[in-house]
């Protein structure tokens, strides 16, 4: 009798759909992708080149994909704004969840989300966070927890693009829910990751600048900004978001302890090699995040779906992922009110600016 496969349905295939459907259909052993969903006809005709000849169902509302036949899970990759509606409805139809980051840019509406998993404790249901899953990440996580630096108490973590002189930013600015929320929430998920999740904000700051996008003001975004957290016990947490890299993905984490510190990717590269020239010494560096992550994705992939087939549990909490779109959108709030917001030491708001 052959392994049991888990059977998964792919709801999106935009430019991440497109590779989580492929993740699960061509690297990962014990998965086998059966269904996939858009309502976007330029996708499903890459899906009747790519997947349809590999045994997927296409389907064109997510509603009639959820209910076939067989179908254990699902992974989400389509627009921010339904992560929330599309990720309960599946739990709704007892299925285990592998969904994009942010589960929503509404804290309500997540909340929403992580009640109704605990409702259903049987199912799995993870938000990837891609970094969780990299080699290098998780080599730094150990050494902290090992006490290599001594005790964690400053992070400094960035989260740069490639710049895109396309637009897209602009039309993806109008539903993203702001830099904070859509960049800097991996780095936030790392500061809770590694400060513990139990931290509690005391001050939250945030600024921003428009150097190179002027039209994202017209969403109250920002193409560069920068945003400090302090915690109430006595650690604090940096964060650069840009959209403007000349020279491609910079997305940098460093851990400073009391006895050392820990850097992550500090100097970019994309290979080992070093061109020595009239010039100088210069490097490739990755033009994506793909560049730099794709084998954290892939490492995602598997790991839900051991976990599914295994019920193990899952390798971070989804509470995490709400509390990660909470500062992301209290940061949002601090850039463009410009007010520093203040909490107690329970986590309630003592300053109240509102966007």
């Amino acid at each position: 009798m052959p392994p049991k496969k888990l059977q998964v349905g792919a709801a999106g295939l935009g430019r991440m759909g497109k590779r989580h459907a492929l993740n699960f259909l061509n690297r990962a052993p014990r998965a086998e992708l059966v269904a996939a969903f858009s309502p976007d006809p330029e996708e499903l005709q890459w899906a009747k080149q790519n997947l349809e000849p590999y045994g997927v169902t296409l389907y064109t509302k997510y509603e009639e994909m959820i209910q076939h036949l067989g179908l254990q899970a699902v992974v989400i990759g389509t627009a921010t704004s339904v992560h929330a509606d599309e990720t309960i409805k599946a739990m709704e139809r007892n299925l285990h969840v592998l969904c994009e980051k942010p589960l929503s840019i509404s804290v309500d509406v997540c909340t929403d989300i992580l009640n109704t998993s605990k409702n259903n404790p049987h199912l799995k249901v993870m938000c990837g966070f891609s970094r969780r899953f990299d080699a290098s990440y998780r080599a730094a996580y150990d050494k902290v927890s090992n006490g290599l630096i001594g005790r964690p108490s400053i992070l400094r973590s960035q989260t740069c693009d490639k710049h895109d002189p396309s637009g897209f930013y602009v039309e993806y600015a109008s539903w993203s829910g702001g830099v904070f929320v859509d960049m800097a929430v991996h780095d936030i998920d790392l500061t809770l990751w590694f400060f513990g999740d139990e931290i509690i904000p005391k001050s939250i700051s945030a600024y921003g600048i428009t150097a190179v996008t002027p039209a994202l003001k017209k969403y109250n975004d920002f193409d560069n900004a920068v945003g400090i957290v302090e915690f109430w016990n006595g650690k604090i947490a940096y964060y650069y978001c840009s959209r403007m890299m000349a020279h491609g993905q910079e997305d940098v984490t460093e851990i400073i302890g009391t006895e050392g510190k820990l850097s992550v990717n500090l100097n970019p590269a994309d290979n080992l090699v070093n061109f020595y020239h009239a010039g100088g010494i210069t490097r490739d560096v990755p033009a994506t995040y793909w560049g730099r992550f794709e084998q954290a994705f892939v490492k995602e992939t598997n790991e839900f779906v051991d976990a599914c087939l295994d019920d193990t549990a899952l390798p971070m909490k989804l509470g995490n992922a709400v509390k990660a779109v909470q500062i992301g959108a209290w940061l949002q709030e601090a850039l463009v009110s410009g007010k520093q917001l203040r909490f107690d030491e329970t986590g309630r708001r003592v300053e109240g600016a509102k966007i």
